[in-house]
């Protein structure tokens, strides 16, 4: 037998023993406060959701067919496997979290299989452990899910600096778009900024997400691959053949009080350019979900989503799935919307490369999880940031929704509060 036979069962035997094993545990309460500090991911809303470590496998993939590239890796990895699973709930068995880049070209998109995911919702708690040696008597993680983990270590200095432009060199591309607005070129676009904060002493991912998720706890908090963040804004869901959307665009700052902000909320209802800007968003998502669904719901006004510094005019939609679309699937087919690219989606995703002045990464991407069996979350990563443990930086993102309406002064001051939750994450004392 040649060596290349030789390597070939022996890959094949190997595979045949791993086995992915889920098992309920005792309820962990607070899902972020077991993450170790180790490659830690996480998708939690509302104390619910998804925590893991480690790194049983990994993709990193690139170009317009990132998302189909995934879902075939995916689908490889999971048929090698052999699943154990005593609880069998959407987010249990083999999981994968995701992170893909808002912009194929460039942009590297990366897909992680813990080695330990520990799961809670409805009442229900599971650990998930990828055992490569099939030990019936191993150690199913249930002892190391519930091990205490260490304190996660806060800043002794944070410097903020501008990021890939100054602020009036973005203003002066908000105008810019404007300009192009008015002529007919398009109907809007969307322009992010980056900021750039400097760490001194230590960086600890997790104290990020406490505080995340501690001040924005109707957000979902994630970090996969060192992009964290709190979004408000469900891409999608899929969960057997439902499927919802929550889409946000129209957005206010608060003041603090419950008269003004009211008020605010009030304004933010009847204003014109705000609505006009969710009412692409809107469609977008209804267009996109119409393909793969049936039974569409989509409300013919939205409501105002209050967070803790801004409030949005949301819309819920909802539909039955009509075909086997997975959840990356429908991310791929809703990816990207109009409320983080802009309308015409190809018009404006011209315009963002050519004026926004830096590339994006994988701010504004699908960012979530999905399961063996096609269910899963997928948010838009927004309120986020890129953490950098080696320079100790952390690079953040706002973008805005510019239309007829807008203007460069007061799009910089609402990209101002969006950079808020990670501002306040970081320095969080």
């Amino acid at each position: 037998m040649s060596s290349e036979s030789m390597s070939r069962l022996d890959t094949t035997s190997k595979a045949e023993r791993i086995v992915v094993r889920t098992r309920p545990i005792p309820d962990p309460e607070q899902l972020l406060a077991r993450l170790p500090i180790e490659n830690p991911v996480a998708w939690v809303r509302g104390g619910e959701g998804l925590v893991g470590w480690g790194v049983a496998a990994q993709l990193e993939v690139s170009g317009p067919e990132r998302f189909s590239r995934a879902q075939r890796w995916w689908t490889k990895w999971c048929a090698e496997k052999s699943v154990d699973d005593t609880v069998d709930v959407p987010g249990t068995g083999p999981v994968a979290f995701a992170s893909f880049a808002f912009d194929p070209n460039p942009g590297t998109s990366i897909i992680t299989v813990p080695k330990v995911i520990i799961g809670r919702r409805g009442g229900q708690a599971w650990v998930t452990v990828v055992d490569p040696d099939n030990d019936p008597r191993a150690d199913t993680g249930v002892r190391n899910s519930m091990r205490p983990v260490s304190v996660p270590a806060k800043p002794t200095a944070v410097r903020w600096a501008e990021g890939s432009r100054t602020a009036p060199d973005w203003q002066g591309a908000v105008a810019e778009a404007i300009v192009r607005i008015n002529a007919g070129e398009l109907d809007k676009v969307v322009l992010a900024r980056d900021v750039i904060a400097h760490v001194e002493g230590e960086l600890d991912i997790r104290h990020l997400l406490l505080n995340l998720a501690e001040k924005y706890p109707s957000c979902w908090t994630f970090s996969v691959a060192g992009l964290i963040g709190a979004t408000p804004e469900l891409l999608v869901r899929r969960t057997g053949d439902l499927v919802t959307s929550r889409v946000l665009a129209g957005t206010v700052r608060r003041q603090g009080d419950a008269t003004a902000d009211a008020s605010l909320a009030s304004a933010l209802l009847g204003s014109g350019k705000d609505l006009e800007e969710h009412e692409y968003a809107v469609h977008s998502v209804a267009r996109a979900l119409a393909a793969h669904c049936t039974d569409l719901t989509v409300p013919d006004r939205p409501h105002v989503l209050a967070l803790a510094n801004v409030q949005h005019l949301a819309t819920d939609i909802t539909g039955r799935l009509a075909d086997a679309a997975s959840v990356l699937a429908l991310a791929a087919s809703l990816h990207p919307t109009a409320a983080v690219c802009g309308t015409p989606t190809e018009r404006a995703l011209s315009v963002i490369r050519e004026l926004e002045g830096m590339d994006r990464g994988r701010y504004a991407g699908p960012v979530g999880w999905f399961d063996a069996q096609g269910d899963g979350e997928f948010g838009i990563a927004l309120r986020c940031a890129e953490v950098d443990s080696e320079t100790n930086t952390v690079r953040a993102f706002a973008g805005c929704g510019i239309v007829a309406g807008s203007h460069p002064d007061t799009e910089l001051a609402e990209a101002a509060a969006k950079l808020v939750p990670i501002r306040d994450a970081l320095e969080a004392t």
